[in-house]
């Protein structure tokens, strides 16, 4: 094993775990969001409605996250012609959107374990749905599904390396790079998964602390 390399290029590491991060926050962001709105439109009492969240989150569930990157990086242009979409762009909205489907089947469980009496008693007082649901059930439902989320978190970390496909510089991409310029197989790779774990294990004890603590507040 021959490690000699890291110190003429650490910082491709650190700069490609930094790219890696920014597309997993943004993943979870935006995802979250659109979670948010898949949810409801999958509780929608109008079914056209219903049918659109579901068959976009069955669409996202049962095809590759390689497959959606593609459609992005390749149909978006060919539907809007001149119309070019950045690399680091397509890479964000694809894993946006694909966090997006399961984070709304994460809400969706989420929202079904608040007793339902909580919307009734919300309803009594005078709020109408969107106001008890906005108010009163989806701020109990994330409590409930913050160890969810952080999983999501985690997930969207080590799939932003598929995104190196289309030549986002994240951390996969800046790996292959170095490989290519010292002629080593296995050593980056081994340097940028410890990255990965390192990233994915400091984020799982900060959630594990955020849970501790939500906890001892409920106790209160």
């Amino acid at each position: 094993m021959n490690f000699s390399f890291f110190g003429d290029y650490y910082q491709f590491f650190l700069t490609g775990a930094y790219i890696t991060i920014f597309l997993a926050l943004i993943a979870v962001l935006l995802g979250s969001i659109l979670g948010v709105g898949l949810t409801l439109l999958r509780r929608s009492r109008f079914l056209i409605l219903k049918w659109v969240g579901d068959i976009y989150v069955e669409f996202i569930r049962g095809t590759p996250l390689l497959a959606q990157i593609y459609i992005i990086y390749i149909g978006v242009p060919l539907l809007f012609v001149g119309f070019d979409i950045p690399d680091l762009a397509v890479g964000a909205i694809a894993l946006s959107l694909n966090a997006a489907a399961y984070i709304s089947e994460t809400i969706r469980s989420g929202i079904d374990a608040v007793s339902s009496g909580q919307m009734e008693a919300a309803r009594s007082l005078g709020m109408n749905q969107r106001q008890a649901m906005f108010d009163i059930i989806l701020p109990q439902a994330f409590k409930n599904i913050l160890p969810a989320l952080g999983n999501q978190f985690i997930g969207s970390i080590k799939d932003s390396s598929i995104v190196s496909i289309i030549g986002v510089a994240e951390l996969m991409y800046k790996t292959t790079i170095v490989r290519g310029n010292t002629a080593l197989g296995l050593e980056p790779i081994i340097i940028a998964s410890a990255g990965y774990l390192v990233m994915t294990f400091t984020l799982s004890r900060i959630l594990a602390v955020v849970e501790r603590r939500l906890k001892t507040s409920d106790r209160r």
